[in-house]
């Protein structure tokens, strides 16, 4: 019989309910702003992109420099408390803005906010994590953080009809979340004792940079090739428009999708650590293919049902999964750097993927955005196959 684990600690449960509280925040902006955008302030679906593409590669490229200082300083929580705060000062601005260029400046004041407190985060969970636990920690982390995912979703759902579409008062009861979690992580997370450094090193220096392995740089590339594949979730809330969907009940695009990446994070965390990377990867990305084809491929509910719900599971056998390699892969005090090279690819790819997927869209319409991103996947399988990855994914996270 197989002994009992221990428990994961307290500290990381607290983490999780820090991101499942901002997640709501975020969200209840996040699940209507593609509708607000187009609909209320009539850009276009290629701006949008734009749009979404550059905050989130904003918040993605700070992570570089955010989990770098956290390894110098040795250091993750007051990093993490700035970004959380910054988080939460930003949903205010949504509330305000009456243009597409002022929804961009609280977009990238949030998405600034998530790369500081993203990689300290993430390297955190793993300082934290009790060994051979690291795939559960971060699948606990990431199924706390979707359940905040479809909570603000269904949250602005029920308030748009009971405000009759009132985008702006909807934006700021998105502030109250926010602040709560930033209260419960000053209040709540207890930053390990690390040894203290003789003296303090520049993470991203040539000769510690070179210390980070192959298989570490192999994750970072599978990662981005994984968000190309995957672009910003804002074409999935488009693509429900299409099919017919009340503005008010828009919302359940994100809700559909994170109810079922946040009840199989969890348990495709307990996996990681016990089951080759490659049981979970390969059906993953196979999973996100089949997403893709079925809703390039209609408008009718069911199909868009079936496909918010593969990628949800997507979702699930993936993200965890490669925050775990990351932190398997790089050495102990330069978790925070490597989780920040590793963010700073994906972010690129996602600008990148977001900027083509509303290209696609404008000029050859909706389900061209779709199918390209079917392609990825498959040029990620065939990536999959080189005998480097391969190694890798002959072993349990």
């Amino acid at each position: 019989m197989r002994p009992a684990r221990p428990p994961l600690p307290a500290t990381i449960w607290a983490l999780g309910f820090v991101s499942l509280l901002m997640d709501v925040s975020s969200e209840l902006i996040h699940s209507l702003l593609p509708v607000f955008l187009v609909g209320a302030l009539g850009v276009s679906a290629l701006t949008l992109g734009l749009i979404e593409g550059a905050a989130e590669a904003t918040a993605l490229v700070v992570k570089v420099f955010s989990g770098a200082l956290s390894d110098y300083f040795g250091k993750r929580k007051p990093l993490a408390l700035l970004g959380y705060g910054l988080g939460a000062l930003s949903k205010p601005l949504f509330a305000l803005a009456d243009s597409a260029g002022m929804v961009l400046g609280a977009r990238l004041i949030d998405r600034v906010g998530k790369g500081l407190r993203g990689a300290p985060r993430d390297a955190l969970v793993a300082d934290l994590a009790p060994p051979g636990m690291r795939g559960a920690a971060f699948g606990l982390r990431q199924s706390l953080d979707t359940v905040g995912a479809f909570t603000g979703p269904l949250l602005a759902m029920a308030l748009m009809l009971l405000w009759a579409n009132d985008f702006r008062a909807v934006f700021w009861v998105a502030v109250i979340p926010g602040l709560l979690s930033v209260a419960l992580l000053f209040f709540g997370v207890k930053e390990p004792e690390r040894p203290a450094q003789a003296k303090r090193i520049n993470p991203i220096s040539r000769a510690h940079l070179r210390r980070l392995s192959a298989a570490f740089w192999w994750v970072v590339g599978l990662g981005g090739l994984f968000t190309l594949a995957r672009f910003s979730e804002a074409f999935l809330v488009l693509r429900v428009a299409q099919g017919g969907l009340p503005l008010a009940y828009t919302p359940l695009v994100l809700v559909g999708m994170n109810v079922v990446y946040a009840l199989a994070a969890y348990p495709c965390g307990q996996l990681a650590d016990r089951w080759p990377v490659s049981y979970l990867l390969v059906p993953g990305v196979a999973l996100l293919l089949v997403a893709d084809l079925v809703l390039a491929s209609s408008t009718a509910a069911a199909s868009l049902a079936l496909g918010l719900a593969l990628w949800g599971l997507h979702m699930a056998m993936t993200q965890g999964l490669l925050a775990a390699l990351v932190a398997k892969t790089a050495p102990e005090d330069l978790r925070g750097t490597a989780f920040g090279m590793f963010y700073l690819c994906s972010g690129l790819a996602l600008l990148l993927a977001s900027g083509l997927a509303g290209w696609l869209w404008d000029s050859l319409g909706a389900p061209s955005t779709f199918l390209a991103g079917a392609g990825f996947c498959l040029l990620s399988l065939l990536v999959m196959l080189h005998p480097g990855l391969r190694r890798l994914s002959a072993q349990p996270a």
